[in-house]
């Protein structure tokens, strides 16, 4: 059985973290932008209590939708046309709601809702 210098293995062990590294940077994907702006037509949660950060979930199409994990303060945007609405209902069925009208930005603490539900 050879032996091998402790500064060859130092070396091996260099060259390998280098190449790992390198496989690793060829492997990123370049970030992807947030959308702030609530399109025409929409109905957006956002992740926060500004438009900065970005949209959580989006809504164009008349229904009921759950949604989990909203928990504290989220900036809700109806830019809906024709008078649609969104209702943020306490209930997972959409039941109990409080509505947004159309036009309107406001921040709610998101907590105790459990749906929405677009309807015109």
């Amino acid at each position: 059985m050879g032996r091998t210098s402790l500064g060859a293995k130092l070396a091996a062990v260099a060259a390998t973290g280098v190449m790992a590294l390198g496989t690793g940077v060829l492997a990123a994907s370049p970030a992807q932008a947030v959308a702030t702006y609530c399109p025409s037509g929409y109905a957006c949660i956002y992740w926060g209590t500004t438009e900065a950060s970005g949209i959580r979930q989006s809504w164009k199409y008349a229904g009921v939708y759950k949604i989990y994990g909203y928990d504290g303060n989220h900036l809700i945007k109806n830019n809906q046309t024709d008078g649609w609405k969104i209702w943020l209902c306490h209930n997972t069925n959409g039941t109990d709601c409080d509505g947004v009208w159309p036009g309107q930005s406001v921040v709610l603490n998101m907590t105790p809702y459990n749906s929405v539900s677009i309807e015109p």
